[in-house]
Protein backbone atom coordinates (compact mmCIF):
# COMPACT_ATOMS: atom_id res chain seq x y z
CA UNK A 1 0.00 0.00 0.00
CA UNK A 2 2.45 2.69 -1.13
CA UNK A 3 1.69 6.42 -1.31
CA UNK A 4 3.39 8.83 -3.67
CA UNK A 5 4.47 12.46 -3.47
CA UNK A 6 3.52 14.95 -6.16
CA UNK A 7 6.79 16.83 -6.48
CA UNK A 8 5.25 19.80 -8.29
CA UNK A 9 2.49 20.46 -5.76
CA UNK A 10 4.14 19.08 -2.64
CA UNK A 11 1.11 16.93 -1.81
CA UNK A 12 0.63 13.16 -1.61
CA UNK A 13 -1.56 10.80 -3.59
CA UNK A 14 -2.71 7.20 -3.42
CA UNK A 15 -2.67 5.00 -6.55
CA UNK A 16 -3.54 1.33 -6.43
CA UNK A 17 -5.53 -1.50 -8.01
CA UNK A 18 -8.59 -3.17 -6.49
CA UNK A 19 -11.38 -5.56 -7.51
CA UNK A 20 -14.93 -4.23 -7.63
CA UNK A 21 -18.01 -6.22 -6.55
CA UNK A 22 -18.04 -7.98 -9.94
CA UNK A 23 -14.43 -9.10 -9.59
CA UNK A 24 -13.22 -6.61 -12.21
CA UNK A 25 -9.72 -5.26 -11.56
CA UNK A 26 -9.69 -1.44 -11.55
CA UNK A 27 -7.24 1.35 -10.81
CA UNK A 28 -7.96 4.03 -8.20
CA UNK A 29 -6.20 7.39 -7.94
CA UNK A 30 -6.79 10.06 -5.32
CA UNK A 31 -4.69 13.23 -5.06
CA UNK A 32 -4.35 16.19 -2.75
CA UNK A 33 -3.38 14.70 0.64
CA UNK A 34 -1.25 16.85 2.93
CA UNK A 35 0.71 13.90 4.31
CA UNK A 36 1.68 10.37 3.34
CA UNK A 37 -0.20 9.08 6.38
CA UNK A 38 -3.47 10.67 5.18
CA UNK A 39 -3.07 9.14 1.73
CA UNK A 40 -2.48 5.68 3.17
CA UNK A 41 -5.40 5.98 5.57
CA UNK A 42 -7.73 7.00 2.75
CA UNK A 43 -6.58 3.98 0.70
CA UNK A 44 -7.14 1.66 3.66
CA UNK A 45 -10.67 2.98 4.27
CA UNK A 46 -11.52 2.75 0.58
CA UNK A 47 -10.47 -0.91 0.43
CA UNK A 48 -12.40 -1.69 3.61
CA UNK A 49 -15.46 -0.06 2.10
CA UNK A 50 -15.13 -2.02 -1.12
CA UNK A 51 -14.91 -5.24 0.87
CA UNK A 52 -17.70 -4.10 3.21
CA UNK A 53 -15.31 -4.88 6.08
CA UNK A 54 -17.12 -4.18 9.35
CA UNK A 55 -13.94 -2.67 10.76
CA UNK A 56 -14.53 0.33 8.49
CA UNK A 57 -15.52 3.69 9.92
CA UNK A 58 -19.21 4.34 10.42
CA UNK A 59 -19.06 7.28 8.00
CA UNK A 60 -17.75 5.01 5.26
CA UNK A 61 -20.54 2.51 5.83
CA UNK A 62 -23.09 5.32 5.59
CA UNK A 63 -21.87 5.92 2.04
CA UNK A 64 -22.60 2.27 1.25
CA UNK A 65 -25.99 2.53 2.95
CA UNK A 66 -26.99 5.62 0.97
CA UNK A 67 -25.83 4.06 -2.29
CA UNK A 68 -27.88 0.93 -1.56
CA UNK A 69 -30.97 2.98 -0.72
CA UNK A 70 -30.93 5.75 -3.31
CA UNK A 71 -32.92 3.89 -5.98
CA UNK A 72 -35.28 2.19 -3.54
CA UNK A 73 -36.94 5.13 -1.79
CA UNK A 74 -38.70 8.27 -2.98
CA UNK A 75 -36.46 11.26 -3.63
CA UNK A 76 -38.04 13.41 -0.92
CA UNK A 77 -37.59 10.55 1.57
CA UNK A 78 -33.93 10.35 0.58
CA UNK A 79 -33.50 14.09 1.16
CA UNK A 80 -34.94 13.72 4.67
CA UNK A 81 -32.66 10.76 5.39
CA UNK A 82 -29.57 12.63 4.22
CA UNK A 83 -30.39 15.66 6.36
CA UNK A 84 -30.88 13.67 9.58
CA UNK A 85 -27.77 11.57 8.97
CA UNK A 86 -25.60 14.58 8.12
CA UNK A 87 -26.73 16.84 10.96
CA UNK A 88 -27.64 14.47 13.81
CA UNK A 89 -25.78 11.19 13.35
CA UNK A 90 -22.47 11.62 11.51
CA UNK A 91 -21.10 14.35 13.83
CA UNK A 92 -21.04 11.78 16.64
CA UNK A 93 -20.42 8.42 14.93
CA UNK A 94 -18.54 9.29 11.73
CA UNK A 95 -15.05 8.21 12.82
CA UNK A 96 -16.04 5.29 15.07
CA UNK A 97 -15.46 1.75 13.82
CA UNK A 98 -18.75 0.20 12.76
CA UNK A 99 -18.22 -3.05 14.64
CA UNK A 100 -17.00 -1.31 17.78
CA UNK A 101 -20.10 0.85 18.41
CA UNK A 102 -21.86 -0.37 21.56
CA UNK A 103 -25.30 0.31 23.07
CA UNK A 104 -23.60 2.59 25.61
CA UNK A 105 -22.30 4.73 22.72
CA UNK A 106 -25.86 5.05 21.38
CA UNK A 107 -27.15 6.03 24.84
CA UNK A 108 -24.41 8.69 25.14
CA UNK A 109 -25.42 10.02 21.70
CA UNK A 110 -29.09 10.07 22.71
CA UNK A 111 -28.30 12.04 25.85
CA UNK A 112 -26.29 14.55 23.83
CA UNK A 113 -29.10 15.04 21.29
CA UNK A 114 -31.70 15.45 24.05
CA UNK A 115 -29.53 17.86 26.06
CA UNK A 116 -28.64 20.09 23.10
CA UNK A 117 -32.15 20.29 21.72
CA UNK A 118 -32.84 22.54 18.76
CA UNK A 119 -30.01 25.06 18.83
CA UNK A 120 -31.84 27.38 16.40
CA UNK A 121 -34.95 27.77 18.55
CA UNK A 122 -33.49 26.97 21.95
CA UNK A 123 -36.30 24.49 22.55
CA UNK A 124 -36.15 20.74 23.22
CA UNK A 125 -36.88 18.38 20.33
CA UNK A 126 -40.33 16.83 20.33
CA UNK A 127 -40.60 13.16 21.34
CA UNK A 128 -41.76 12.28 17.83
CA UNK A 129 -38.71 13.97 16.23
CA UNK A 130 -36.35 12.20 18.65
CA UNK A 131 -37.97 8.90 17.68
CA UNK A 132 -37.49 9.71 13.99
CA UNK A 133 -33.78 10.49 14.49
CA UNK A 134 -33.18 7.33 16.50
CA UNK A 135 -35.05 5.22 13.94
CA UNK A 136 -32.72 6.47 11.22
CA UNK A 137 -29.65 5.42 13.18
CA UNK A 138 -31.26 2.05 13.87
CA UNK A 139 -32.08 1.65 10.16
CA UNK A 140 -28.39 2.03 9.27
CA UNK A 141 -27.38 -0.66 11.76
CA UNK A 142 -30.23 -2.92 10.63
CA UNK A 143 -28.93 -2.61 7.08
CA UNK A 144 -25.48 -3.68 8.27
CA UNK A 145 -26.98 -6.65 10.15
CA UNK A 146 -29.21 -7.84 7.30
CA UNK A 147 -26.83 -7.45 4.38
CA UNK A 148 -23.25 -7.10 5.64
CA UNK A 149 -22.96 -9.49 8.58
CA UNK A 150 -22.93 -7.12 11.57
CA UNK A 151 -23.66 -9.27 14.61
CA UNK A 152 -26.29 -7.07 16.26
CA UNK A 153 -27.91 -3.63 16.19
CA UNK A 154 -26.64 -1.52 19.12
CA UNK A 155 -29.35 1.10 18.56
CA UNK A 156 -32.06 -1.53 19.01
CA UNK A 157 -30.45 -2.72 22.23
CA UNK A 158 -30.19 0.83 23.55
CA UNK A 159 -33.88 1.46 22.94
CA UNK A 160 -35.57 4.54 21.52
CA UNK A 161 -35.29 8.02 22.99
CA UNK A 162 -38.67 9.33 21.86
CA UNK A 163 -42.15 8.14 21.12
CA UNK A 164 -44.68 8.24 18.32
CA UNK A 165 -46.73 11.40 18.25
CA UNK A 166 -50.43 11.07 18.84
CA UNK A 167 -51.59 12.34 15.49
CA UNK A 168 -54.86 13.94 16.41
CA UNK A 169 -57.34 14.27 13.58
CA UNK A 170 -59.59 17.26 13.21
CA UNK A 171 -62.58 17.60 10.92
CA UNK A 172 -64.86 20.06 9.25
CA UNK A 173 -68.52 19.25 8.98
CA UNK A 174 -70.14 19.82 5.61
CA UNK A 175 -71.60 23.08 6.95
CA UNK A 176 -68.19 24.33 8.11
CA UNK A 177 -66.59 23.47 4.78
CA UNK A 178 -69.30 25.25 2.79
CA UNK A 179 -68.73 28.42 4.84
CA UNK A 180 -65.00 28.17 4.12
CA UNK A 181 -65.56 27.52 0.41
CA UNK A 182 -67.76 30.59 0.08
CA UNK A 183 -65.07 32.71 1.75
CA UNK A 184 -62.40 31.75 -0.83
CA UNK A 185 -64.53 31.94 -3.98
CA UNK A 186 -62.84 35.22 -4.87
CA UNK A 187 -59.79 33.18 -5.98
CA UNK A 188 -60.80 30.46 -8.47
CA UNK A 189 -57.54 28.52 -8.11
CA UNK A 190 -58.05 28.27 -4.36
CA UNK A 191 -61.74 27.45 -4.61
CA UNK A 192 -61.39 24.60 -7.11
CA UNK A 193 -58.32 23.18 -5.33
CA UNK A 194 -60.16 22.94 -2.02
CA UNK A 195 -63.26 21.55 -3.74
CA UNK A 196 -61.18 18.60 -4.96
CA UNK A 197 -59.49 18.18 -1.58
CA UNK A 198 -62.79 18.08 0.35
CA UNK A 199 -65.12 16.24 -2.02
CA UNK A 200 -62.58 13.67 -3.28
CA UNK A 201 -60.41 13.20 -0.18
CA UNK A 202 -57.14 13.36 -2.13
CA UNK A 203 -53.78 14.20 -0.61
CA UNK A 204 -52.13 17.60 -1.02
CA UNK A 205 -49.31 16.20 -3.19
CA UNK A 206 -51.83 14.35 -5.36
CA UNK A 207 -53.78 17.57 -5.90
CA UNK A 208 -50.73 19.58 -6.93
CA UNK A 209 -49.67 16.93 -9.46
CA UNK A 210 -53.00 16.95 -11.34
CA UNK A 211 -53.06 17.68 -15.07
CA UNK A 212 -55.97 17.91 -17.56
CA UNK A 213 -55.17 14.38 -18.74
CA UNK A 214 -56.06 13.04 -15.28
CA UNK A 215 -59.73 13.92 -15.80
CA UNK A 216 -62.28 11.99 -17.84
CA UNK A 217 -65.12 14.50 -17.56
CA UNK A 218 -67.49 12.48 -19.72
CA UNK A 219 -67.37 9.62 -17.22
CA UNK A 220 -66.71 11.87 -14.23
CA UNK A 221 -63.52 10.02 -13.28
CA UNK A 222 -60.39 11.48 -11.68
CA UNK A 223 -57.26 9.30 -12.00
CA UNK A 224 -54.63 9.53 -9.28
CA UNK A 225 -51.29 8.29 -10.62
CA UNK A 226 -48.66 10.69 -9.26
CA UNK A 227 -47.71 13.13 -6.53
CA UNK A 228 -45.98 16.53 -6.43
CA UNK A 229 -43.01 17.41 -4.25
CA UNK A 230 -40.90 20.52 -3.98
CA UNK A 231 -37.30 19.40 -3.40
CA UNK A 232 -34.76 22.18 -3.08
CA UNK A 233 -35.62 24.55 -5.90
CA UNK A 234 -37.11 21.87 -8.13
CA UNK A 235 -40.64 20.70 -8.84
CA UNK A 236 -40.56 16.91 -8.69
CA UNK A 237 -43.33 14.55 -9.76
CA UNK A 238 -43.10 11.18 -8.03
CA UNK A 239 -45.17 8.05 -7.69
CA UNK A 240 -48.03 8.29 -5.17
CA UNK A 241 -47.41 7.51 -1.51
CA UNK A 242 -48.27 3.80 -1.76
CA UNK A 243 -49.27 1.36 -4.54
CA UNK A 244 -52.82 1.49 -3.13
CA UNK A 245 -52.81 5.24 -3.78
CA UNK A 246 -53.01 4.68 -7.55
CA UNK A 247 -56.76 4.76 -8.08
CA UNK A 248 -59.76 6.16 -9.94
CA UNK A 249 -62.16 8.45 -8.10
CA UNK A 250 -65.67 9.14 -9.33
CA UNK A 251 -66.61 12.78 -8.95
CA UNK A 252 -70.09 13.99 -8.05
CA UNK A 253 -71.92 15.72 -10.91
CA UNK A 254 -71.57 19.23 -9.46
CA UNK A 255 -67.80 18.81 -9.05
CA UNK A 256 -67.43 17.44 -12.57
CA UNK A 257 -69.06 20.59 -13.95
CA UNK A 258 -66.95 22.85 -11.73
CA UNK A 259 -63.73 21.25 -12.96
CA UNK A 260 -64.95 21.48 -16.55
CA UNK A 261 -65.42 25.25 -16.08
CA UNK A 262 -62.04 25.59 -14.36
CA UNK A 263 -60.15 23.77 -17.12
CA UNK A 264 -61.82 25.96 -19.74
CA UNK A 265 -60.57 29.03 -17.86
CA UNK A 266 -56.92 27.91 -18.08
CA UNK A 267 -55.64 29.54 -21.26
CA UNK A 268 -53.84 27.14 -23.63
CA UNK A 269 -53.03 24.65 -20.88
CA UNK A 270 -51.35 21.47 -22.14
CA UNK A 271 -52.66 17.96 -21.33
CA UNK A 272 -49.70 17.18 -19.07
CA UNK A 273 -49.33 20.63 -17.49
CA UNK A 274 -50.15 21.07 -13.80
CA UNK A 275 -53.55 22.72 -13.35
CA UNK A 276 -52.71 24.08 -9.89
CA UNK A 277 -49.38 25.81 -10.41
CA UNK A 278 -49.10 26.84 -6.76
CA UNK A 279 -47.13 25.67 -3.73
CA UNK A 280 -48.12 23.95 -0.53
CA UNK A 281 -47.33 27.24 1.22
CA UNK A 282 -49.95 28.97 -0.93
CA UNK A 283 -52.60 26.45 0.09
CA UNK A 284 -51.72 26.82 3.77
CA UNK A 285 -51.96 30.60 3.45
CA UNK A 286 -55.37 30.28 1.81
CA UNK A 287 -56.44 27.92 4.59
CA UNK A 288 -55.57 30.64 7.10
CA UNK A 289 -57.36 33.33 5.11
CA UNK A 290 -60.51 31.33 4.43
CA UNK A 291 -60.85 29.99 7.97
CA UNK A 292 -60.61 33.44 9.47
CA UNK A 293 -63.02 34.98 6.94
CA UNK A 294 -65.56 32.18 7.41
CA UNK A 295 -65.30 32.12 11.18
CA UNK A 296 -64.57 28.37 11.30
CA UNK A 297 -61.81 26.61 13.21
CA UNK A 298 -58.48 26.31 11.41
CA UNK A 299 -57.66 22.71 10.53
CA UNK A 300 -54.69 21.29 8.65
CA UNK A 301 -54.80 20.71 4.91
CA UNK A 302 -54.57 16.96 5.53
CA UNK A 303 -57.58 17.19 7.82
CA UNK A 304 -59.71 17.84 4.73
CA UNK A 305 -58.98 14.23 3.83
CA UNK A 306 -60.12 13.19 7.31
CA UNK A 307 -63.21 15.35 6.82
CA UNK A 308 -64.06 13.57 3.57
CA UNK A 309 -63.67 10.16 5.21
CA UNK A 310 -65.77 11.15 8.22
CA UNK A 311 -68.48 12.43 5.86
CA UNK A 312 -68.55 9.10 4.01
CA UNK A 313 -68.73 7.20 7.31
CA UNK A 314 -71.63 9.40 8.40
CA UNK A 315 -73.35 8.60 5.09
CA UNK A 316 -73.17 4.90 5.95
CA UNK A 317 -70.44 3.61 3.64
CA UNK A 318 -68.26 0.67 4.68
CA UNK A 319 -64.56 0.81 5.52
CA UNK A 320 -63.78 -1.27 2.42
CA UNK A 321 -65.63 1.11 0.07
CA UNK A 322 -64.06 4.19 1.67
CA UNK A 323 -60.55 2.71 1.57
CA UNK A 324 -60.91 2.04 -2.15
CA UNK A 325 -61.86 5.67 -2.77
CA UNK A 326 -59.14 7.34 -0.70
CA UNK A 327 -56.27 4.92 -1.40
CA UNK A 328 -56.00 3.31 2.04
CA UNK A 329 -56.05 -0.26 3.22
CA UNK A 330 -59.46 -1.03 4.74
CA UNK A 331 -57.81 -2.10 8.00
CA UNK A 332 -56.33 1.41 8.27
CA UNK A 333 -59.76 2.97 7.90
CA UNK A 334 -61.18 0.63 10.52
CA UNK A 335 -58.30 1.34 12.93
CA UNK A 336 -58.00 5.10 12.51
CA UNK A 337 -61.71 5.92 12.29
CA UNK A 338 -63.25 3.19 14.42
CA UNK A 339 -64.72 5.73 16.84
CA UNK A 340 -66.75 7.30 14.00
CA UNK A 341 -68.46 4.13 12.81
CA UNK A 342 -71.90 3.51 14.37
CA UNK A 343 -71.69 1.02 17.21
CA UNK A 344 -73.18 -2.40 16.42
CA UNK A 345 -73.01 -3.60 20.03
CA UNK A 346 -76.74 -3.28 20.74
CA UNK A 347 -77.63 -5.03 17.51
CA UNK A 348 -75.18 -7.83 18.30
CA UNK A 349 -76.60 -8.33 21.79
CA UNK A 350 -80.18 -8.44 20.51
CA UNK A 351 -79.33 -11.07 17.89
CA UNK A 352 -77.30 -13.18 20.34
CA UNK A 353 -80.17 -13.09 22.79
CA UNK A 354 -82.60 -14.09 20.01
CA UNK A 355 -80.45 -17.04 18.99
CA UNK A 356 -80.08 -18.25 22.59
CA UNK A 357 -83.72 -17.94 23.62
CA UNK A 358 -85.16 -19.01 20.30
CA UNK A 359 -87.28 -15.88 20.17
Amino acid sequence: MPAYKDQKKGTWYAAFYYEDWQGVRKKKLKRGFATKKEALEWERQFLLQQAADLNMKFGDFVEIYMEDKKNRVRENTMVSKEHIIRTKILPYFKNKRLNEIKPRDVIAWQNEIIEKGNEKTGKPYSPSYLKTVHNQLSAIFNHAVRFYGLQSNPAAKAGNMGKEANKEMDFWTKEEYLKFAEAIMDKPTSYYAFELLYWCGIREGELLALTPSDFDLEKGILSITKSYQRIGNRDVITEPKTPKSIREIRMPEFLKEEIRDYLKSLYCIQPNQRIFDVTKYYLHHEMDRGSEAAGVKRIRIHDLRHSHISLLIDMGFSAVAIADRVGHESIDITYKYAHLFPSKQEEMVDQLNEIRTGG
